[in-house]
């Protein structure tokens, strides 16, 4: 299980980088140097990554662990037309995405333009804290089970909005609680306005959230609040008969 374990952590460092030494996967995963190599040698010998002799690469044949569960799972393709039609309508980045660890997982997406620097599609992840959709799974968690997250969480200070600060963050949780969403503004990254709701199945548990992204030139929380936040809320009326489990 640790090999699994070792693995795993090595394929997940490449999160965002392209190509990585050795050095760079050992000081990422913590592993010691030739633990490293031997699994970066491991994933070329299974065809998962490709190596010039220096720097490493995954291959396309990593896809297969995401899309055995994208092809599966009933909650994307329940979700992806869905935000289309909401897209359509908004003419607005659509996206849905379920909580994993400290980040939100991205398992639907629509995009009308680019509105972050990351290149935001299917599988991409993003820290839970000060993203909306982040913020209103983690207010559907108890509290304590919230707050623990948070204590986990590299909570940066990514703008001069960003919340940081665990009693913060704690009252942020508890507002998008009482009032079902959550609306977050250039505290991802500068100019962006978000707003999230929680999708829940038909036994009202959260499986989800989906939200809606644009520039703060174009919009503001008053807008979002009365004119996208009803076409939400007609979202989670309509999806959550559709999600039995």
């Amino acid at each position: 299980m640790l090999v699994l374990e070792r693995g795993l952590s090595v394929i997940e460092c490449f999160d965002g980088h392209d190509a990585l030494s050795v050095s760079e996967v050992a000081q990422l995963t913590g592993m010691s140097r030739p633990a490293a190599r031997r699994c970066l040698l491991t994933l070329v010998t299974l065809h998962y990554a490709t190596s010039d002799g220096r720097l490493f690469r995954l291959a396309p044949r990593v896809l297969r662990l995401g899309f055995s569960y994208l092809s599966k799972a009933d909650l994307p393709q329940i979700l992806q037309p869905a935000l289309e039609r909401l897209s359509s309508i908004l003419n607005e980045s659509c996206s849905a995405a379920v909580i994993d660890g400290t980040d939100v997982l991205y398992i639907a997406r629509v995009a009308t333009e680019r509105i972050i620097s990351v290149d935001l599609r299917v599988g991409s992840r993003l820290p839970a804290y000060c993203n909306a959709m982040g913020r209103v799974m983690l207010a559907a968690l108890p509290s304590e089970q919230a707050l623990d997250i948070l204590k986990r969480t590299d909570r940066i200070q990514r703008t001069k909005a960003t919340l940081t600060k665990l009693p913060d963050l704690m009252a942020e949780l508890d507002r998008v609680r009482k009032q079902d969403y959550s609306i977050v503004r250039a505290e991802l990254e500068l100019g962006l306005l978000t707003i999230a709701v929680p999708i829940r199945n038909s036994r009202q548990e959260v499986v989800a959230a989906v939200n809606v992204g644009g520039h703060v030139e174009r919009s503001s929380s008053k807008r979002l609040i009365d004119e996208t936040l009803p076409k939400l809320r007609k979202l989670q009326a309509e999806l959550a008969p559709l999600l039995r489990t």
